[in-house]
């Protein structure tokens, strides 16, 4: 049925005052401390994928910490025995399961051991990720394939098993650890890239998805921090550090566990890069090349290494 004047003048009066409702609950929430608005996740358990290692292991012993209970998943059973050593220094209740993020029917199988333990994840963290670190045509074809699964597709998947849950309930929160790389190209990491826009673009359909069904107990937070100093990018230099320097994996982690015990929906670490997408959209793309080459957008993989293999 035709929308008839009336309802269009109706929705764009309301449109209008829920225009100016939420610039100023954004002013508003500049003044009021984190702290104050802090969800209590005491009875909530977080699933953390990646987490053997880097920030992944950091989330998970910060959420530990403020008493939620904890899932850890990764491919090296090792390392997340290693972290859950850690949280339990701080009495924290933890369980491991290891799990290849690049295998679907794997992150289903695992997802549904999780359940028949008896565990109801009602917070999802997928931060697991790689990266090659090879120009576009240099790259193989089965490790792009292998970025792609890990780093978007398995977002798919996790959370294809763990948000029904949380919809029947109108409680849960699923964080999306995605990259400033899924925000701006870079070169020589057309694949990572790739894969960071779609993590990108999933968070912001699911957003949608669940204002559309009324869900609002059920929260999104998708996270493009700049290079983290985890190893992930071992090498990697940036031309004008003040302005955008490498950033710390404690403090990167501590931000984004902040994030999700206040429901900020978007977070970019660090801040300047909120300054730079709003250029983004503004200015001409030649323009917005320019700017990118002069800040070392073409350079910041010459000295990429790697993180070092493991023995």
């Amino acid at each position: 049925m035709a929308e008839t004047p009336a309802e269009l003048a109706l929705e764009t009066l309301k449109t209008l005052i829920f225009t100016v409702y939420y610039l100023l609950e954004a002013f508003i929430l500049l003044f009021i401390p984190w702290s104050w608005r802090m969800k209590d996740i005491t009875e909530d358990t977080v699933l953390v994928t990646g987490a053997g290692s880097g920030i992944g292991r950091l989330m998970a012993i910060k959420f530990a910490k403020k008493g939620a209970k904890l899932v850890l998943w990764d491919i090296n059973e090792t390392a997340i025995e290693e972290t859950a050593t850690e949280i339990k220094k701080y009495g924290g209740r933890v369980f491991t399961y290891k799990c290849d993020l690049s295998k679907r029917d794997e992150i289903y199988t695992v997802a549904e051991k999780v359940k028949q333990d008896g565990l109801d994840v009602t917070i999802l963290v997928n931060n697991a990720g790689i990266v090659t670190g090879k120009k576009y045509l240099d790259c193989p074809d089965n490790m792009i394939e292998k970025t792609m699964a890990v780093n978007s597709m398995a977002h798919f998947w996790t959370v294809k098993a763990f948000l029904p849950s949380m919809l029947r309930k109108n409680h849960g929160h699923i964080v999306s650890i995605a990259s400033s790389a899924g925000l701006v190209g870079v070169t020589g990491l057309a694949d990572y890239c790739a894969s960071k826009f779609a993590a990108v673009g999933f968070d912001e359909s699911l957003k949608y998805e669940l204002n559309a069904m009324g869900k609002d107990g059920v929260h999104t937070t998708v996270v493009c921090p700049y290079y983290i100093n985890t190893g992930m990018f071992e090498g990697v230099k940036t031309r004008f550090p003040k302005v955008l320097p490498i950033v710390n994996q404690d403090y990167a982690a501590s931000r984004i566990v902040d994030a999700v015990l206040i429901n900020q929906e978007i977070v970019y670490i660090p801040r300047v890069l909120y300054f730079f997408l709003a250029l983004k959209g503004l200015l001409p793309f030649h323009l917005t090349r320019l700017i990118c080459e002069f800040m070392g957008n073409q350079t910041f993989m010459d000295t990429f290494r790697g993180r070092a293999k493991q023995n």
